[in-house]
């Protein structure tokens, strides 16, 4: 990251831009920095001008306590103002649902794109979320990263041997650096469930994009998010997973930011 600005309640926020065109602001998700972004920034800055950063409490950028998800979108609205006042999202999994509510807030943005926002879609679920909930939020409070990492991989469905594998190799402190910004993935997902009545206040074009080979309910969630939104699309990129190939994904953001 090369520059700053300051988002409204003063936390420093890092960014970096790179290429010419329309700009396009790319918003990490969970356990990332905006470096997690750079391979597909790179990948569209023929077209466009692309912007990664660090989400607060990230990589280089700053953290003012309380959180609360409107600070984030205020984020955004800082980062867009310091490129040129308008711009169009794409957010991957969690980022793609704090996109999408900054999009809702009224932020001036063109079009939102999401890969596979991790929305609970399904049944009988909502008593398990709670619980990952209330455990992420007595771990960080009594200072057990690694336990909340822990908990995050659980989640996501990674094997108790890769989890421990984890624990053990060099990028281990790199994740427990970023702990804390599990509690603001969290509470960026609401509730769990699609907001539809979120997204059928949306103005503007909505491409929700999911792997075919990913889990069903990640493509149900994406389905969902562009049945709601009043100028929704959905996309599957067959043979791609949760950790999409940004050469993959490129040429479909490129043709949808172009529109």
């Amino acid at each position: 990251m090369d520059k700053k600005t300051l988002s409204r309640d003063g936390t420093p926020l890092a960014y970096h831009r790179t290429g010419r065109g329309p700009v396009v602001v790319l918003v990490s998700g969970a356990m990332s920095t905006g470096a997690t972004a750079a391979p597909l920034a790179a990948a569209l800055s023929d077209r466009f001008s692309t912007v990664v950063y660090d989400r607060r409490g990230r990589g280089e950028s700053g953290d003012t306590p309380p959180y609360a998800v409107e600070r984030e979108v205020e984020d955004l609205a800082a980062v867009i103002d310091a490129v040129g006042g308008d711009a169009a999202l794409y957010g991957m999994s969690s980022g793609g649902a704090l996109a999408l509510r900054a999009a809702a807030s009224g932020l001036p943005v063109r079009r939102v794109a999401v890969y596979e926002p991790p929305f609970e879609v399904r049944p009988g679920r909502a008593q398990e979320r709670a619980a990952y909930t209330d455990a992420l939020t007595r771990a960080l409070a009594e200072g057990r990263r690694g336990d909340a990492v822990e908990l995050f991989l659980r989640v996501t469905g990674l094997a108790e041997q890769m989890i421990a594998n984890a624990r053990r190799s060099p990028m281990w402190p790199g994740l427990e650096a970023v702990a804390p910004t599990l509690a603001y993935d969290d509470a960026v997902l609401g509730d769990g469930p699609v907001p539809r009545e979120l997204l059928a206040s949306l103005t503007v074009p909505v491409l929700a994009v999911a792997g075919g080979a990913s889990p069903e309910s990640m493509r149900t969630a994406a389905r969902q998010v562009a049945e709601a939104a009043p100028q929704g699309t959905y996309r599957v990129l067959e043979g791609q997973t949760h950790a999409v190939e940004p050469e993959v994904l490129a040429p479909v953001l490129a043709e949808f930011f172009a529109a």
